[in-house]
């Protein structure tokens, strides 16, 4: 057990996350027609007046691979989580919002708050390091 106490929280939530997003980015892009269901019926009439529904959930899904990579790409550093982090709190509140309750809503409450704990995670370190700076430098001052 002296490994899950020195394992980073931030690395199986990043792991987690990016394969959901890359997952069912794959399926939006491959299969739209697999998600009408989960399109409401007003937001299906706003968009084909634009695009046509499997255009919109295929860029849904180019955006959810590109959200999915963001978190799996260990070189995207702070900023890439943070950017991932950020969009998919944005996305599952508005889904939360705007598509209402139904039978997967429990799901997509717990992407909020793991989303929203990555995004929280992605700002403590830089923070405690900023602080510990500081200290280090008022230290050396007194």
């Amino acid at each position: 057990m002296k490994i899950l106490s020195r394992l980073n929280p931030v690395w199986p939530l990043r792991l987690g996350l990016g394969l959901m997003y890359l997952y069912s980015g794959y399926d939006l892009f491959t299969y739209p027609h697999h998600w009408y269901g989960f399109v409401p019926q007003w937001f299906s009439r706003s968009v084909t007046s634009i695009v046509s529904i499997d255009t919109y959930l295929r860029l849904q899904g180019i955006g959810e691979l590109a959200i999915g990579l963001l978190f799996l790409a260990w070189f995207a550093g702070r900023w890439g989580v943070r950017i991932a982090a950020l969009l998919m709190t944005v996305e599952m509140a508005l889904i939360l919002l705007f598509v209402g309750v139904d039978p997967i809503t429990f799901r997509d409450i717990g992407l909020l708050g793991a989303a929203a704990a990555m995004l929280v995670l992605s700002w403590q370190k830089e923070e405690r390091e900023a602080r510990n700076t500081h200290d280090a430098i008022s230290f050396k001052e007194n």
